[in-house]
């Protein structure tokens, strides 16, 4: 498919990981060796000239095991907490990395206020291009410790965060790293014969209703955000794929043109607008 070689040229990158995908399933504790692949691998696409954003989730997962809680929190004061904890060290771990491959990383966080405040967005996405004119990869994550649902100020989950920054930062390409192969026909957990779906040029309804949550325990993002996600980065103009995290040399698949995950073509809409987008009742949590 031509549109698979094409990615290769893409200059602005934003890349998510999910929970699921930074720690051991069997003991929550972060997996060093793939964090050390994935930050050779955003250091080597920076080398390349290219922008590069990563969007982590992960927070609220590190702070439960450094405050030895078994469970997932559900009470939003205990994952804000998990959150405050967690945040430092997951970004020291993520420093300390970049470090031995002399690039420089750079901690973003934002709540939804960050986007729908004029001033927020406009000073957030002039420090985005400051970075990049810099050579330095931001980390970005949602701002756990203030979000709050009460007044409507959190994106949810970082699926959706990782395409409004793609939208505010002009980005070309999204990918998701995800705990599953891409978009299937139906939820493969649960039915062997889905077929996983490669290409989506065109996002409807048909597809929405597809876009059943994923049996992941440890993040939050199902693939129905993936699907909202890929409706907010394709309408800014960026391709978007969603691939298995479990690999994170996936990343160089795809830029070597090979057909991994589903890929949803960039669909520019007239007049898009990611501020009236956000507001509207197309914006999943």
């Amino acid at each position: 498919m031509q549109i698979r070689t094409m990615l290769k040229d893409r200059r602005r990158i934003v890349i998510k990981i999910g929970s699921s995908s930074l720690t051991h399933q069997e003991t929550g504790s972060l997996d060093l060796q793939k964090m050390e692949r994935l930050v050779r691998i955003l250091t080597d696409l920076r080398n390349q000239g290219k922008d590069v954003i990563l969007v982590t989730s992960g927070a609220i997962a590190v702070g439960r095991k450094a405050l030895g809680l078994k469970d997932r929190p559900v009470e939003r004061s205990m994952k804000q907490a998990c959150a405050a904890v967690g945040q430092a060290s997951l970004m020291m771990v993520y420093q300390k990395l970049f470090a031995e491959y002399n690039q420089t990383a750079a901690q973003i966080l934002m709540t939804k206020y960050t986007m729908i405040n004029d001033v927020s967005r406009f000073n957030a996405a002039n420090t985005f291009q400051e970075l990049f004119r810099l050579g330095v990869i931001p980390i970005v994550n949602e701002n756990d410790t203030v979000s709050t649902e009460e007044l409507d100020l959190e994106f949810g989950d970082n699926d959706t965060l990782s395409a409004i920054v793609t939208a505010l930062v002009g980005g070309d390409l999204l990918i998701l790293l995800s705990d599953i192969d891409g978009l299937y026909t139906d939820d493969p957990h649960m039915n062997k014969d889905a077929k996983l779906i490669a290409f989506v040029d065109n996002i409807d309804d048909n597809l929405n209703s597809m876009a059943k949550d994923s049996s992941s325990k440890v993040g939050t993002g199902g693939m129905a955000t993936k699907v909202s996600a890929a409706n907010i980065a394709t309408a800014s103009g960026a391709d978007m794929i969603i691939t298995n995290g479990e690999n994170v040399r996936n990343i160089n698949h795809i830029f070597e043109g090979k057909e991994i995950g589903t890929l949803f073509a960039a669909n520019k809409a007239e007049n898009f607008n990611i501020i009236d987008y956000i507001n509207s009742k197309q914006y999943q949590k």
